[in-house]
């Protein structure tokens, strides 16, 4: 079998038995192209590839300067690339198993201050204009469930209309889960869908596409693109006067764990709402309440003043 046709029925399975996202399939085929690529420039290729042709992969990213947290997610694709060769006898080593990437430390994730997300809803607040209430729902919507930014703009109109004021996510893998929303969410989602015939496309086909969705588009998937909203977040953030750097759909959604859990969330509850399959995953929102914590006592403690001066 020739690699791009290997590749072809890994992303199949994966998409298949796995239930893999659109953007989870992309990231795996870029993984494996960059392989494909740099292994053949070595006159080796994926299929036939040993230990050591991986190894000089490394390197040669290494000397590039890619960052390890990249060169980890890239040889961890190519791993579960093997073992899906191996389970289908099209290979009966994994040369990458014993490999193992740079160290890398865990970056702790970017968060806004409670402050800094009320600074963004007043900012919201002021724009009554169907496009403002459309932005302030995907906000509400955002922050109350802490929705990865794929789950939140491919809502449809249906997944608010519950009884129970819940949202039944269907997020990586297929999993389900349930997410309660805030009284203000509620409200901002009752507003928006007086509006949101207006935002309909005009060509039928599109029409069709974007008829069942929450925030309609006649983007090609019907509803609105993640980086459309990322944009509108930059956006917001300069109206807010905050650094518009320091603002994304997805610090959002660490904004919504960490104040959580500052505010006497227990960590499998915060799991639980996130989606995350590993409680380990939710735990790095515990080492960002550390580090505050940390700061808050050599800031404000006297002992700590009094020992820094000179």
């Amino acid at each position: 079998m020739r690699p791009a046709a290997a590749i072809d029925a890994f992303l199949e399975m994966m998409m298949a038995e796995r239930g893999a996202s659109n953007n989870t399939i992309n990231a795996y085929r870029r993984d494996l192209d960059d392989w494909e690529t740099l292994l053949c420039a070595n006159r080796q290729n994926l299929i036939k590839a040993q230990t050591p042709d991986l190894e000089i992969v490394l390197g040669v990213w290494a000397k590039k300067g890619l960052a390890p947290s990249t060169s980890a997610r890239k040889l961890s694709s190519v791993k579960q690339f093997y073992r899906f060769l191996q389970m289908d006898d099209l290979r009966k080593d994994n040369p990458a198993q014993n490999l193992r990437g740079p160290k890398q430390g865990r970056p702790l994730p970017k968060i806004l201050s409670e402050q800094d997300v009320n600074l963004l809803f007043e900012t919201a607040n002021k724009d009554d204009s169907s496009k403002g209430i459309r932005r302030l729902c995907l906000l509400e919507i955002l922050y109350a469930g802490g929705l990865r930014v794929s789950e939140l703009v491919g809502l449809t109109t249906q997944a608010v209309q519950r009884r129970d004021g819940c949202l039944m996510i269907k997020g990586k893998g297929g999993k389900e889960r349930l997410v309660p929303l805030t009284p203000p969410a509620l409200k901002a989602i009752k507003a928006w869908l007086k509006h949101r015939a207006e935002t309909l496309p005009q060509d039928l086909d599109a029409a069709e596409r974007a008829k069942k969705y929450l925030f309609p588009s006649s983007a090609k998937q019907g509803f609105l693109t993640r980086e459309w909203f990322a944009q509108i977040l930059k956006d917001l953030a300069i109206e807010a006067g905050l650094p518009p750097s320091k603002i994304s759909p997805h610090v959002l959604r660490h904004a919504f764990a960490t104040h959580l859990l500052a505010n006497g969330a227990d960590l499998r509850s915060v799991q639980t709402l996130l989606g995350h399959a590993d409680i380990s995953t939710t735990q790095i929102y515990t080492h960002v309440l550390d580090e505050r914590m940390k700061a808050l006592v050599f800031d404000m403690h006297p002992l700590a003043a009094k020992n820094s001066e000179p």
